[in-house]
């Protein structure tokens, strides 16, 4: 799994979100039953994850600073 999207699974799941993985690979995001996104199991296209980010911030998530990067 991609760095990137393991921190976000992991502070969706921090804010509430209910996060599976599907067998297909995907990672299903929900909240309180709903769906709101998902996620593709493999780095292969980056605008799928900006995508499903985006769709993920419209219910509510709130992405934590990234860690160690840049000044």
């Amino acid at each position: 799994m991609d760095r990137d999207l393991q921190e976000v699974l992991e502070a969706a799941e921090a804010q509430g979100f209910t996060v599976r993985r599907t067998k297909n690979g995907h990672y299903f995001v929900s909240r309180n039953g709903q769906p709101v996104t998902t996620f593709s199991g493999t780095p292969s296209d980056h605008r799928s994850f900006l995508n499903a980010l985006a769709a993920l911030r419209r219910a509510g998530f709130k992405r934590p600073p990234k860690r160690g990067g840049r000044r």
